[in-house]
């Protein structure tokens, strides 16, 4: 009997160290997808894949994500590159993926759609509010605020806050770099209302300023209401 028990405890221990050894294994391809290797032209596998995965995610077409770095994917790098003030080599290295990953890396659910907000996404949501926005009443603020939120919910936008901020050519605070302004505690408030859920649009995905935009797409789009200066649409 005494026999017994030690093999069947010898049986556990190798059960538990084999599915230990499993997850650690699982851990390690998540680890290498996530790496900060330099990437570049004919590179390929799944770092490259998770890099287009960042970059698709965040608005810039490439493509197919296929895992393999060609001439879609350098450009798609040096225009993110360009936009962030990096070396526009094209050439996806330690700097590059660094900023990749810290705008891409909020939680999602099994949908792909952002679950979860880290600070850094309440102080881009209070930015892009203030540089857009600061000269607009409060709820034209939250009302900034609810648009991004809204696109988070919408299948043709990005699926994170830094994704739909920093798409190319969605917001002219971007275009300017107004986006970098350092946002008041105004800002920061109509931001956290707006992430909890407040929104005085009504369901819009757009806006604009009808003194300064004459963009006829923006024009076309079903104008919900007026809040300020800015005319909410969908």
């Amino acid at each position: 009997m005494h026999s017994y028990r030690n093999q069947h405890k010898r049986k556990v221990t190798v059960i538990v160290a084999a599915a230990l050894i499993f997850c650690l294994f699982l851990s390690a391809i998540a680890i290498a997808a996530l790496g900060d290797r330099t990437l570049g032209q004919g590179s390929r596998g799944s770092e490259v894949k998770d890099l287009q995965k960042r970059l698709t995610q965040l608005g810039y077409q490439l493509g197919k994500v296929d895992g393999i770095y060609g001439e879609k994917t350098a450009a798609a790098v040096t225009r993110f590159q360009k936009e962030r003030g990096l070396k526009a080599d094209g050439i996806a290295g330690k700097e590059t993926i660094a900023a990749l990953k810290k705008l891409t890396g909020e939680s999602q659910n099994a949908s792909g759609k952002q679950v979860g907000f880290k600070n850094s996404d309440v102080q881009l949501l209070a930015q892009c509010i203030y540089s857009e926005g600061r000269g607009e009443p409060y709820v034209g603020q939250v009302a900034i605020g609810a648009c991004v939120m809204n696109r988070i919910k919408h299948p043709s936008f990005p699926n994170t806050i830094a994704g739909i901020i920093y798409q190319p050519g969605a917001f002219s605070a971007v275009d300017d770099g107004q986006i970098n302004l350092q946002p008041d505690e105004t800002a920061f408030k109509a931001a956290r209302e707006a992430m909890n859920g407040s929104d005085p649009t009504g369901g819009a995905i757009y806006y604009f300023n009808p003194d300064k935009t004459s963009n006829k797409f923006i024009w076309s789009r079903p104008q919900i209401k007026k809040i300020g200066k800015h005319i909410f649409a969908r």
